[in-house]
């Protein structure tokens, strides 16, 4: 068996799936963010070490089966960035989470110049992304960061578990501006982008320090060590896998899901904290404001687009939370789909209340294809209600401003001929039947739902039997994914989509007129 570890933003998961892609045990551990300033969130790697640990141990007693019976394994998390061997803040933290915004103003004086690898991001960097966020290290904490390495967190957790810093493909690629078509050899970091950039004192000499060694997901990096072992719970010398982006790892173990569709032109809808939205090509595709495309960072051969929404569950949290009827840590999901039927008066006319109020959803940027990190959200249609059900009427227009900028990243895609066919979706998000129906009906998709248990620690899983068995990850995919559902969308609700759309742009533009207007007052 195979064991899949997902680091997510607020919680380290680990499963144990078989070769048919079941799903034999699994348990989770908390995550703890510190918060010492606005816009910065922060995590201490030894945290998340012992939170993995946690998981892993209570996995293996779900499954009752001995640590022994693993045979690899696969790591996936978060593209955040740990300072191995310094600091991030005085508070003694030593990683970045994906969510910190401390580097805006150096994204900014990046995006400013005229660099070949912002091609490769869709023209604009993000401050998410981990060179803004070195670049703020440098100048603001260089007696802090001294003579530490660099990893993106799956790397980390690989490096934690073997000792070997080869990094995956998928991070330094998707991440930190590495050409992955350029070889796997360090040709693909541009030292004269480093250099214009200020970031030469810790991405020269060689690139010791953010990586020369690469390889693939799902290849050998390393086998596990005595003292992880142990921690784990597991055996030594297990094979670990190089690893992937959360996101990525949701888009392995649910784009192959068996469907009444073809695979071929499935976009990866992955609704968690944030959303991520990634397509695979054979060709390389540029698309204004959409990250990529960026070569073998989840299979050899392809090229990946990766779109996506800074806030997604997280808006929809936010939104319940701030809301006089909505009780923080209060479970309302269900009951709000539930008045939302009734209100409606049937399931098949509950996108009509959503006419009246309308929400920008860019709480934390709009990510794609905007990519502007300082947007902010924006709420259209309220009275003085504050009962239940005027928390219903929120509700469901921030869904439906999910899955309308699900349509937007779909449409600027289809523009630069990308053509997207059907969304295959996971994350926690998938399990809220509203927020499917209203993607399908939004963007006039069908909606693919993998019917595996916990597709992204799937995708993890599926790297572990392919550096145990040496097989091609492809097939290893197809193998492990399992059925899927599919929700048709309904031509009925065409017309109230197409003008809930044009409202969602009018939006965004009314936005950037008021920012403009205000600017320099």
């Amino acid at each position: 068996m195979w064991l899949g570890i997902d680091v997510g933003t607020g919680s380290a998961r680990a499963g144990l799936f078989d070769s048919a892609g079941a799903l034999l045990g699994s348990d989770q551990a908390p995550l703890e963010i510190d918060r010492p300033a606005p816009d910065h969130a922060e995590y201490r790697s030894k945290q998340i070490w012992d939170a993995v640990c946690r998981a892993c141990q209570g996995a293996l007693k779900a499954a009752n089966v001995a640590g022994y019976a693993v045979e690899g394994i696969g790591f996936d998390a978060t593209c955040s960035l740990v300072v191995e061997g310094g600091t991030v803040s005085d508070s003694g933290a030593d990683s970045i989470v994906w969510m910190d915004h401390r580097a805006l103003e150096d994204a900014a004086q990046i995006n400013a110049g005229d660099h070949d690898v912002l091609r490769y991001v869709g023209g604009t960097i993000s401050p998410e992304m981990q060179v803004p966020k070195l670049r703020w290290l440098l100048r603001n904490r260089p007696g802090a960061v001294g003579e530490a390495r660099f990893f993106d967190l799956p790397d980390w957790l690989s490096f934690r578990a073997t000792g070997s810093e080869t990094r995956s493909l998928c991070s330094v690629v998707c991440k930190w501006t590495y050409r992955g078509h350029l070889g796997r050899s360090g040709e693909g970091w541009d030292d004269a982008f480093f250099d214009q950039i200020g970031l030469g004192p810790v991405t020269g000499a060689g690139h010791a320090r953010i990586g020369t060694s690469f390889a693939a997901p799902g290849e050998v990096v390393g086998t596990l060590t005595a003292e992880a072992a142990r921690e784990l719970g597991l055996t030594e010398g297990v094979p670990v896998a190089a690893g992937l982006i959360d996101a990525y790892a949701g888009a392995l173990g649910s784009l192959w899901a068996a469907a009444d569709v073809p695979a071929e032109g499935r976009l990866a809808l992955i609704g968690g904290t944030s959303a991520c939205h990634v397509a695979l090509t054979d060709e390389a595709s540029f698309v204004p404001g959409v990250w990529g495309p960026y070569f073998e960072v989840i299979l050899p051969g392809l090229w990946a687009l990766e779109a996506g929404q800074s806030a997604a569950g997280a808006l929809i949290d936010r939104l319940i939370a701030g809301h006089p009827a909505g009780a923080p840590g209060k479970d309302l999901y269900a009951d709000l789909d539930a008045r939302l039927t009734s209100l409606a008066g049937g399931a098949e006319n509950t996108h009509r209340l959503g006419a009246r109020r309308h929400i920008g959803p860019d709480v934390l940027g709009n990510r794609a294809p905007l990519a502007d990190p300082g947007r902010r959200g924006a709420l259209i249609g309220f009275d003085l209600d504050t009962s239940l059900d005027d928390l219903v009427l929120t509700y469901l227009a921030g869904l439906q401003a999910l899955a309308h900028g699900t349509r937007q990243i779909v449409d600027e895609m289809a523009a630069q001929n990308v053509e997207v066919t059907a969304l295959a979706v996971s994350g926690g998000l998938a399990k809220s039947p509203l927020y499917l129906r209203e993607h399908a009906d939004a963007t006039g998709l069908p909606v693919i739902i993998p019917q595996a248990q916990e597709p992204v620690l799937l995708g993890a899983a599926m790297l572990a039997r392919a550096a145990t068995e040496g097989a091609p990850l492809i097939d290893v995919a197809k193998s492990m994914a399992g059925p899927a559902q599919t929700i048709a969308p309904r031509p009925q609700t065409r017309a109230f989509h197409d003008a809930k759309q044009r409202v969602f742009r009018r939006m965004q533009q009314d936005a950037i007129a008021y920012d403009n207007e205000m600017d320099g007052l």
